[in-house]
C-alpha cells in the first residue's frame, strides 16, 4: 500500500516537489492559473488539473486519482494574502473571496476522507475563526490533528520565514519531525547563493537566464550605494530619502530599501522579491536587487528545477509570482517525511 497525494492550490508544486523528495507518490495538482501547469507538470511528473476549487469534487479526486489500495493525502495552501498581517487594509477580510478558499478545502477532506490531511499556510491564519473551524471539523471526523508555526530556518531553509503547518491523520498521533538546525547553525544567505556569478542591476547572465534583475532608476542607484547590510534609508543623506520617510507614519517602515546580510538567513521571500524598494531585498555586496535564481535558491529549488519552458516564457512579475507564492521545497520535504514516519510508527508501513 503506497501513499498517494493530491496538492490543492497547487501553483507550480513547491510542495509536490518536496513530498515527491521525500518519497511520497505524487497523483495531481490542482489550481487555477494555466501558467503554472508546465513547470508543475515538468518537474512533479503529476497531473495539473486546472480549475477552480469550487468546482472540483471529492468524488472526482477518488475515481481518477485514488484507489482502494492506497494511503490517501490531501495538501493544500489556499492563498495567504487574505489571512496575512501585511492586509490589514482590508476592512472586512470575510467579504474576500479568497478568505473562503480554506472552506472549499475542508469540503474536500470532507468529500474525500484522505488518511492523511497537509496544510501550509501563513502564521496569522491560526488566529482565524475560518481556521479554527476547520481543525474543529478535522476532529469532529476523527482526525488527530496538530499545527505548529514553524520557523523555516529551523529546518535548513536559508530565510526567516514563519508558516503555519497542519497534520492531521485517521491513524493516530502526528507532529512535525524535530528542528534539524539550532539557532547558529542556520543556512546562510552566503552559503545559498554566495557562488552565483555577479550580475548588475538590470542584466541577464549568459550562462544562466534565471540568473537576470530589475533595473534600477539612477535615484535608487544612489540609495542602494548609501545602503548596507541591515541598515536602513536613515542610512542616507537627506536628499535621497523619499518624503513619506520624512513623516511619522513612514518612519516605521525601516526593511524597505534595505540590502541583506551574507551571514544569516534572507528575509522572507515576497513575489515583489526583485524590487529594491518593497523591502530588505538589496544584495549585501552588489548593487542591485535579488535575481531570480537567488530567491528560487532561497525557496530551496534546486538549480535544474524549470521554471519555464521556453526563455520568452520569462518575466519578472510571473516568475516573482511563482517563486514567491511557493511553499519552501525544503519544507515540503520536511512535511512528508513527517507523514512517512508517521505511517511507519502508526500504521506499520511507509
Amino acid at each position: 500500500m503506497i501513499a498517494s497525494a493530491i496538492d490543492i492550490f497547487c501553483g507550480i508544486g513547491g510542495l509536490s516537489f518536496g513530498l515527491k523528495q521525500a518519497g511520497i507518490n505524487v497523483a495531481a495538482g490542482v489550481d487555477v492559473d494555466e501558467s503554472c501547469r508546465y513547470p508543475y507538470e515538468k518537474n512533479s511528473q503529476a497531473e495539473f488539473i486546472l480549475r477552480d476549487v469550487s468546482n472540483l469534487r471529492g468524488e472526482e479526486l477518488n475515481e481518477r486519482f485514488w484507489s482502494n489500495d492506497v494511503l490517501k493525502i490531501l495538501a493544500g495552501c489556499a492563498p495567504c494574502q487574505p489571512f496575512s498581517a501585511h492586509s490589514n487594509k482590508i476592512r472586512d477580510k470575510t467579504q474576500t473571496r479568497k478568505w473562503w478558499l480554506l472552506r472549499e478545502f475542508k469540503r474536500l477532506v470532507g468529500e474525500t476522507s484522505p488518511h492523511i490531511v497537509t496544510m501550509e499556510n501563513v502564521p496569522n491564519l491560526a488566529n482565524q475563526a475560518v481556521f479554527i473551524e476547520f481543525v474543529a471539523s478535522l476532529e469532529q471526523s476523527g482526525y488527530c490533528v496538530s499545527y505548529s508555526n514553524v520557523y523555516c530556518p529551523d529546518y535548513g531553509v536559508p530565510q526567516n520565514r514563519r508558516r503555519l503547518v497542519l497534520l492531521a491523520s485517521r491513524f493516530g498521533e502526528i507532529y512535525l519531525l524535530p528542528k534539524s538546525h539550532p539557532a547558529g547553525e542556520y543556512a546562510t544567505l552566503r552559503q545559498a547563493i554566495g557562488h552565483l556569478p555577479l550580475i548588475e542591476a538590470g542584466e541577464v547572465c549568459k550562462s544562466d537566464p534565471l540568473h537576470r534583475t530589475s533595473k534600477l532608476s539612477p535615484l535608487n542607484l544612489q540609495r542602494i550605494e548609501a545602503s548596507r547590510p541591515r541598515g536602513t534609508w536613515l542610512d542616507w543623506s537627506e536628499d535621497l530619502r523619499l518624503k513619506c520617510h520624512r513623516k511619522k507614519t513612514g518612519r516605521t517602515y525601516k526593511a524597505v530599501y534595505g540590502r541583506m546580510a551574507w551571514d544569516e538567513p534572507s528575509p522572507t521571500i515576497t513575489t515583489q522579491f526583485y524590487n529594491y524598494g518593497t523591502g530588505r531585498f538589496g544584495h549585501p555586496t552588489q548593487n542591485r536587487a535579488l535575481t531570480m535564481r537567488e530567491a528560487a535558491i532561497l525557496q530551496t529549488f534546486p538549480e535544474d528545477f524549470e521554471f519555464y519552458e521556453s526563455e520568452k516564457d520569462i518575466s519578472l512579475k510571473r516568475l516573482g509570482a511563482y517563486i514567491g507564492n511557493a511553499v519552501p521545497v525544503e519544507l515540503g520535504v520536511v512535511i512528508g517525511e513527517s507523514i512517512l514516519s508517521h505511517l511507519e510508527v502508526h500504521h506499520g508501513r511507509r
